[in-house]
């Protein structure tokens, strides 16, 4: 096959959940089929990252964009201008009229045989009328995230912000979800969700995997038999709330039975407030964006997943298995994930019953490297990345074979520019 990849971002580096499975199925992608990677570029990658992006497509295409970096005046004018569209500004910073024109030159020759939209994020520049089908690759159930963001959102007018939001990207995620031929989802629950919520009739699960070979435990770090760690890009909302909610709820009670617990944030660009706590608080080191997260939990005693935020699959805990940890995670933490509670995970849902469940993997070293042991199993038996690609790359087969069969592809999200009346009204009221 041919393929077109619709991406917002190159990948490298490779250092966030959405990336790393990305880069994972395309390069499995990349042995047997022509890739063309077709991306939006802000710039703001290293030098290196056009290059190494030949590791997982044959030809690379980018389209400058530029939105406006977070918190600034700039940033807060856009997002006071969008409450009057009826796109969610998640996918409206991603519109790009050139984008939309590369995509339209790309499809029109008949040599590309399928387009893949990685994230819901570009699906608004993919035109009504391609003449090749189009799968649209969920990593989450957008519309979900949105929806847990405002529920335990405390400030009132931050509160009613999300909530229209959520709103939002669920009418456009709906649109998104029935228009594409394929919808792939990372997740059994979350394919039902779309199926239910949706009503998309061709939608299916490929679960995430995970580099079993390079996650595996070196056995030439020194364990902390009281440090706690956890990983994750601290740029993404739900895991800023995450570490938000366990140093201040959590991590007060595991010090009160273990005063000398650490807990060790890994991830890039840390939030400044997280920053400030840990120049005040020995007992939190934060360490921005590491090359390698291994070392980091190798050294731990136990990894976190406080998520209360989320949707899709939890790439970092099938990490954590591999890595033979043992794991401690809200539901929502391992929602979507084939583990089950007390055999390869503990599961908590209230700080109280997350700080014990931490001070017991603290404190019985035993139980906790057989929780690892059973997980590690587990991961290496069922969820490399060759099989998970291998069903991938079976799913744009049948796409392919079935549009062929019904005559054409069929309807794709309305380009942001190119709607009509009566399609905006269908956006807002689906």
């Amino acid at each position: 096959m041919n393929i077109l990849w619709i991406k917002t971002e190159l990948l490298h580096p490779v250092d966030k959940g959405g990336k790393i499975r990305t880069y994972n199925m395309l390069k499995e992608l990349k042995r047997n089929h022509h890739v063309t990677y077709l991306t939006l570029d802000d710039g703001l990658a290293d030098s290196a990252a056009r290059d190494d992006a030949f590791q997982y497509c044959h030809e690379l295409v980018c389209i400058a964009h530029q939105p406006s970096e977070k918190f600034t005046a700039r940033f807060y004018l856009e997002l006071a201008r969008n409450l009057f569209s009826t796109f969610p500004y998640a996918i409206k910073k991603y519109q790009s009229a050139q984008l939309r024109k590369e995509i339209k030159a790309r499809t029109s020759d008949g040599k590309i045989d399928l387009v893949v939209c990685d994230f819901l994020a570009p699906a608004g520049n993919v035109a009504t009328d391609l003449s090749c089908p189009a799968v649209l690759f969920q990593h989450n159930v957008e519309a979900m995230i949105w929806k847990r963001h405002y529920e335990i959102q405390k400030n009132p007018l931050k509160k009613a912000y999300l909530f229209i939001e959520w709103l939002k990207m669920a009418a456009f995620e709906k649109r998104a979800c029935r228009s594409f031929d394929t919808v792939v989802a990372v997740s059994k629950e979350d394919c039902e969700q779309i199926q239910r919520d949706y009503g998309a009739t061709v939608v299916f699960e490929v679960p995430t995997g995970v580099d079993t070979a390079f996650f595996k435990p070196m056995r030439n770090e020194r364990k902390d038999p009281h440090n706690i760690v956890f990983t994750g890009s601290m740029d993404w909302l739900p895991n800023e709330d995450a570490i938000t909610y366990f140093t201040q709820q959590v991590m007060p009670l595991i010090k009160q039975a273990i005063p000398d617990a650490t807990l060790t944030v890994v991830g890039r660009n840390p939030y400044p407030s997280l920053v400030d706590l840990a120049r005040r608080d020995r007992s939190l080191i934060v360490t921005g964006r590491v090359d390698d997260v291994r070392p980091y939990m190798e050294r731990a005693a136990a990894y976190v997943v406080p998520l209360r935020i989320g949707g899709g699959t939890r790439l970092k805990i099938y990490e954590a298995m591999a890595m033979e940890k043992a794991i401690v995670s809200t539901t929502i933490g391992a929602e979507g994930l084939p583990v089950k509670e007390g055999v390869e995970i503990l599961l908590a849902d209230t700080a109280e019953a997350t700080a014990s469940a931490v001070i017991k993997v603290l404190r019985e070293p035993a139980f906790a490297k057989a929780l690892g042991s059973r997980a590690a199993a587990t991961v290496r038996e069922k969820f490399g990345w060759q099989g998970v690609a291998e069903r991938f790359t079976r799913i744009c087969e049948d796409t392919l074979v079935r549009t062929r069969t019904q005559g054409g592809a069929g309807m794709r999200v309305p380009a942001l520019s190119n709607q009509t009346d009566e399609q905006r009204t269908l956006v807002e009221t689906i």
